[in-house]
């Protein structure tokens, strides 16, 4: 279709097509180390138990953490793990990898393509085992929910999803920001996974920071609101409507930043034979 005519909804045709053939060429990659793709869900799994077992091992010795109860706290271990490993199975893979991209010059392919750069970037792998991980977490929050006789409603539901898209994006746009470094630094891989391992922090209370960490871990790293505040949604724990609206502003927020900042960057980038 000629340029002239071709409308935002035609675009968005052709970027849904092009990651469908990205999820075909994933699945046979995959499929090609069956033995690695199993090996890795069960890893995961079992570093999901871990982290469950730890929790386990507190509550033997008191009844509540920042007012949580056991099975509340279950069920936030469980939305911190969905959102990770949904963020995994989308995005980590790629995010790293931006860096080698810059460095052995794939990048300038990239750049010739009739595609937008940041969409390949960002979506030309997808790690399926995250999907199966994230269905696992699933599977505990729906039992934490029977523990604790908790029923949400539709309406409940769909906000904990839409927070979790916000979620997603504020995670991806952090990620993307500290990986467009390697435009300077050439590799930035240590940088992302440091910001990986604060997603533990996700799987905390809220109500346990306080002051230079709670500004710290809600506003400018926002691991306290990612998993915290949707999963207040479903406890029906928010006394109003601002966490959530920060939450999706931060997203937002992060999103506009994270546009600049990568424009800016591919501005500076003179290609990796010049």
């Amino acid at each position: 279709m000629n340029k002239a005519t071709s409308t935002p909804l035609d675009s968005f045709r052709r970027h849904l097509i092009i990651y469908g053939a990205l999820w075909k060429n994933s699945l046979v990659r995959e499929m090609g180390f069956k033995v690695n793709f199993i090996l890795w869900i069960f890893v995961e799994m079992l570093w999901f138990a871990l982290q469950l077992s730890f929790f386990a091992v507190i509550y033997a010795h008191t009844d509540s953490i920042a007012g949580w109860s056991k099975w509340e706290v279950v069920l936030l271990v469980g939305a911190s793990h969905f959102v990770q490993q949904l963020f995994t199975a989308v995005f980590l893979t790629n995010v790293t990898e931006l860096s080698e991209l810059i460095r052995t010059g794939k990048l300038d392919f990239m750049l010739l393509l009739p595609v937008n750069t940041r969409f390949l970037v960002s979506f030309r792998k997808v790690d399926l085992g995250g999907f199966v991980n994230a269905a696992s977490a699933l599977g505990v929050m729906v039992f934490a929910c029977n523990r604790l006789g908790l029923t949400p409603s539709p309406m409940h539901i769909v906000g904990f999803f839409v927070l979790t898209l916000a979620s997603l994006v504020i995670h991806y746009t952090l990620v993307l920001i500290l990986a467009s470094t390697a435009f300077w630094t050439v590799r930035s891989q240590g940088i992302v996974w440091i910001y990986y391992n604060l997603f533990n922090v996700a799987r905390i209370p809220d109500g346990a920071f306080s002051g230079f960490y709670r500004v710290v871990f809600t506003f400018i790293l926002p691991m306290v609101l990612v998993a915290n505040v949707p999963v207040k949604l479903l406890l029906q724990k928010l006394s109003s409507p601002g966490e959530m609206l920060l939450l999706i502003g931060l997203a937002a927020s992060w999103f506009v930043i994270s546009e600049a900042v990568w424009r800016y960057s591919l501005r500076r980038y003179t290609s990796a034979s010049s």
